[in-house]
């Protein structure tokens, strides 16, 4: 299993940068930030410097979305970062949250989502592709790869990610969800013609090392919060009930009262008191050691590829360093040099 972690772009830049290579000296091997350029600094300018000072980093957007940055645009960033340090760049992409609402705009449509995924993923792989009625492409790109993963949670989101995504985005470690999320998109894969097992499913969720299990469901109710505003949205499509999507998914936001883009994303956010503990626990991963190598291998065996701590809580530093030293070399156990 890869392991990644999810960073925002807070002031000072430098200090992501800083989150950035510990995490890849401590065997991560993906660095993801947020995507919003009203609540953070824009993440593209930090992954240069995130590649310039890492060996094997991989970095991209958790997540990036067509409305607000030109699609053209978004490519030549990835093809130029390609070009610049070799190909270690990879685009999460999803319909929009905190980067369109904040403006007052709403999340895109599948269909706009489809073809915008086509046309960054064709442009930063140096292809030619119909873009307002032209065809255009890169004259100076030509050896830039990307992969693009799609974020989602809804069924007809499931379906576009095992339609036409590289890999597939969850945001939240229930393993129900997950299973149920895995199974959705490889079943629309297999359907669409391509291989199932083509796709890299990524797990995305906070995550906090220690015994203080209360003080660790404080820091990271905001994340239920975040998934809520998704959460809504489909069950203002699909209802909460009737088996579309699994209740484990649905049912705990009925106490959600408006939500304040100001405190996206940051523990202690007010506007997440809805969130019960349960939904928490289930969410993210919280408490000792052994807990989190349990829930990771749980999750490994449903099919998780990558799972990405997301680190928004008052112990950074100390997580991703019991992450390197006692939970990615348990999940990831080496084989025996001599039987």
């Amino acid at each position: 299993m890869d392991f990644g972690v999810v960073l925002q772009t807070n002031p000072p830049a430098w200090r992501v940068v800083e989150l950035a290579g510990q995490a890849e000296r401590l065997g991560f091997s993906h660095a993801w930030t947020f995507d919003s350029h009203l609540l953070w600094e824009e993440p593209y300018v930090i992954y240069s410097q995130i590649l310039s000072s890492t060996h094997r980093m991989v970095v991209g957007p958790m997540v990036t979305n067509p409305a607000t940055r030109d699609w053209t645009v978004t490519a030549s960033h990835f093809a130029t970062l390609n070009e610049m340090f070799g190909n270690r760049t990879v685009c999460g992409i999803g319909r929009g949250d905190s980067a369109v609402r904040v403006t007052n705009g709403r999340p895109t449509t599948l269909a706009t989502l489809r073809e915008a995924i086509g046309v960054i993923r064709a442009l930063a792989n140096g292809e030619e592709v119909a873009y307002n009625g032209s065809t255009i492409r890169f004259p100076w790109s030509t050896g830039s790869r990307l992969e693009v993963w799609v974020a989602a949670y809804g069924p007809k989101a499931l379906q576009l990610a095992g339609e036409v995504g590289d890999g597939f985005i969850l945001q939240l470690a229930d393993p129900d969800v997950t299973a149920w999320s895995i199974e959705a998109v490889r079943r629309a894969a297999a359907a669409a013609g391509r291989d199932p097992d083509s796709i890299t499913m990524c797990v995305a969720a906070p995550a906090y090392v220690g015994d203080d299990l209360s003080h660790q469901r404080d820091q990271c109710r905001w994340f239920g919060g975040m998934v809520g505003n998704h959460v809504a949205d489909i069950v203002e499509r699909y209802g909460a009930g009737g088996g579309s999507v699994p209740a484990a998914l649905t049912t705990y936001i009925e106490g959600r009262r408006g939500y304040d883009y100001n405190e996206h994303g940051r523990a202690g956010n007010a506007h997440a008191d809805f969130v019960p503990d349960e939904i928490v626990d289930r969410f993210c991963l919280l408490g000792p050691v052994e807990r989190h190598v349990e829930r990771l291998q749980e999750l490994r065996s449903l099919g998780v590829d990558q799972f990405a701590v997301y680190l928004q809580h008052d112990a950074k530093e100390q997580t991703l360093q019991a992450y390197g030293d006692h939970v990615i070399p348990v999940v990831n156990a080496a084989v025996r040099a001599k039987q």
